[in-house]
């Protein structure tokens, strides 16, 4: 039976963000991860923009996190040559009746401490984004975009080569505490061949994502439950990208699923339409009963008249994991906090957006409870 410090479970982009912090402090590391590669779910499936924190609500850990992690994350990447850039973005009102809404809007951004919102009225929209309408906008300059897949594997390659364990085909079957140490049940391997591996830890960290309700539960009840919400997009590629310059975003949806279907420039040189949000039976259900085209076309003309349907073309779609069931408006914080029964895991539950922002952030949070239960 194998012995170690850490034991991370899940292998997107926050529990290598995890790894890579916490790789400079301790040896005996492990991150276990149950797909063939890191980053595969949520991480790497959405918009790949790095947020300001002009959304959530003052001192929750979304804002706090976010604001110091687009700091941080725009650092590594600039250190480690992950592709990214620093666009800025408009938040668009349609019309006069959404201008209070960005006004509000951009007086949340300010307590939160994000630097630099002026609001537009149309002229200057034309100007920044000549083919966007709206009667104003919040012009947000810090918010970027990167290549989230990129940025999952350059933390995953800095944690293992400071001595890092990292596996994939790795999924933790059970958790057993054992004094001061939690027992780790795993099974390796893929469908054809796999075997079953323990190792005892000192701490357990539960970042397993869509999945980290269930973790959680391997210790016993806890309260909370993983909804997952899809969202689908399309892209327009080639010389009808050039419709947007950079990033254009309406008012958030009153419901709190999503920030609404919006514009985003890749790194790679495309402009992703959406994501759309919907509640769907499954975590692994990235594909049944799409959308069409027609679904987003209408909806993504109201901020771009030029747009034509024959435009877009259907790309991914990614699933995140909302604390919050279908119905229910209330926002929800990320939850990251030692286990109340087992105070040597660690749960991260409901990581969504802005988790790949804030993901060095939520690192850095995790670090000091983690020295809390080594030291």
């Amino acid at each position: 039976m194998d012995q170690a410090n850490i034991l991370i479970i899940g292998g997107g982009v926050v529990g290598c963000a995890i790894a890579e912090a916490l790789s400079r402090h301790w040896q005996d590391l492990y991150l276990v991860e149950q797909l063939p590669k890191f980053g595969m779910a949520t991480s790497t499936r959405n918009s790949n923009v790095l947020h300001s924190g002009i959304y959530y609500p003052t001192n929750s850990l979304k804002a706090r996190l976010c604001v110091e992690g687009i700091v941080l994350t725009k650092k590594f990447c600039e250190k480690h040559h992950v592709p990214h850039r620093t666009t800025g973005k408009l938040v668009v009102a349609k019309n006069a009746q959404e201008v209070p809404a960005l006004l509000a809007l951009q007086k949340r951004g300010e307590e939160n401490g994000v630097k630099g919102l002026r609001i537009h009225d149309a002229q200057r929209i034309c100007a920044i984004e000549p083919q966007v309408s709206g009667v104003a906008a919040l012009e947000v300059p810090s918010t970027g975009i990167c290549s989230a897949g990129e940025l999952v594997h350059a933390f995953a390659r800095v944690a293992e080569q400071r001595g890092a364990n990292l596996v994939n085909h790795a999924k933790v079957e059970s958790l057993e505490p054992k004094g001061d140490l939690v027992r780790v049940g795993l099974r390796i391997g893929d469908d054809k061949y796999s075997e079953t591996e323990t190792i005892e830890a000192r701490c357990v960290i539960n970042a397993a994502g869509l999945h980290s309700d269930e973790v959680a539960k391997l210790l016993g009840p806890r309260p909370w439950t993983i909804y997952p919400v899809r969202g689908e997009y399309c892209e327009i590629r080639g010389a009808r990208a050039e419709l947007i310059r950079g990033l254009v975003y309406p008012l958030p949806r009153h419901d709190g699923l999503s920030l609404g279907l919006h514009f985003t420039k890749t790194v790679w040189g495309t402009t992703l339409v959406g994501p759309t949000a919907a509640y769907v039976q499954g975590k692994d259900n990235y594909e049944g009963e799409r959308l069409n085209i027609g679904d987003f076309f209408e909806d993504a003309r109201t901020l771009l008249p030029e747009l034509e349907e024959a435009d877009l073309q259907i790309a991914y779609t990614g699933l995140r994991p909302k604390l919050v069931a279908p119905g229910d408006t209330s926002f929800a914080d990320f939850v990251i906090e030692p286990d109340r029964v087992v105070p040597q895991v660690i749960q991260l539950i409901g990581i969504e957006s802005p988790g790949l922002t804030a993901a060095p952030a939520i690192a850095k949070y995790v670090l000091d409870l983690v020295k809390e239960v080594l030291n």
